[in-house]
């Protein structure tokens, strides 16, 4: 069972975006979770312990489940927060709106909660940002975000657009603290959320982050997550598994202290564990 502090904060832990809209700081990714049973029962079982941030996307081929998982829930809509993202086809092809409508469709939705831009394509940066905004116009997404945007990105869309992305998606994980990007995001008023907090699982041999689960004793996971936590990065690891699940919730339950903090910062050296997002090819 989760810890009742636990469950307690993912369900009141929340970080306020620039356009007012509370977005809970902890949740469940279902990146690579298959639809139907799978990411059904993993997000309902997430529902039950406290979870109460879903992070989806169109890619992901999943956002069914995830509306099913959360009308059997029984728990209020206005209780969950629902992120998904749209995709690079419908970037470049223009059919942003058609994107977001199949997205709410599959979803079960009439309002999404947070929509966000998953790629920087080449060549359309703002294009898609201003099809965003529309659609935060028509009522139908509470916040609107990007995803991967690198500091050049977001100059783009500044020059060309007068709305500041509410949140920045971007890979951070101990190795990669992405810390000039997300100070730029801070002026900007813009909230930073990490992706892939876990490194993929390979955290393996770390021997500073070993330590620090010895010491603390807790796992490496915990350590990552709390460290996040304490940086004030909001993060959605990833897992199908309730035990997991109970364990990342649990990074709530402990603190690191400031020698801690000082041996995580001192392990970044740029490692990336997904796509650069200003080199891929999908």
């Amino acid at each position: 069972m989760i810890s009742s502090h636990a469950a307690k904060c993912l369900s009141t832990r929340t970080h306020t975006l620039n356009n007012g809209v509370k977005i809970p700081v902890f949740g469940l990714g279902v990146w690579q979770v298959n639809d139907g049973n799978t990411v059904q029962e993993s997000t309902l079982k997430a529902l039950e312990m406290g979870y109460r941030l879903i992070d989806t996307a169109a890619i992901y081929g999943n956002e069914t489940g995830v509306g099913k998982a959360m009308a059997q829930s029984g728990i209020a809509r206005s209780e969950i927060f629902v992120t998904s993202k749209l995709w690079n086809d419908d970037i470049r092809s223009g059919k942003e709106l058609d994107g977001f409508n199949i997205t709410l469709d599959k979803l079960g939705l009439e309002t999404l909660d947070l929509y966000l831009i998953h790629w920087p394509i080449k060549g359309r940066i703002v294009e898609p940002w201003l099809a965003l905004t529309k659609i935060a116009e028509s009522k139908r997404v509470r916040a609107i975000g990007v995803s991967n945007y690198h500091e050049h990105h977001l100059k783009a869309l500044a020059e060309k657009s007068g709305v500041v992305p509410a949140l920045n998606q971007v890979e951070i994980n101990p190795l990669l603290q992405n810390i000039p990007l997300r100070n730029y995001c801070t002026k900007l008023g813009i909230t930073v959320q990490a992706w892939s907090p876990l490194m993929q699982g390979k955290f393996a041999d770390n021997v500073t982050l070993e330590s620090l689960a010895t010491k603390h004793k807790r796992t490496v996971p915990q350590i990552i997550l709390r460290w996040n936590i304490q940086e004030n990065i909001l993060t959605i690891p990833k897992t199908t598994n309730p035990l997991r699940m109970v364990e990342n919730a649990e990074a709530f339950d402990f603190e690191l202290d400031a020698a801690d903090m000082a041996a995580i910062r001192a392990l970044d050296c740029g490692k990336r564990f997904g796509p650069d997002p200003d080199n891929f090819n999908f």
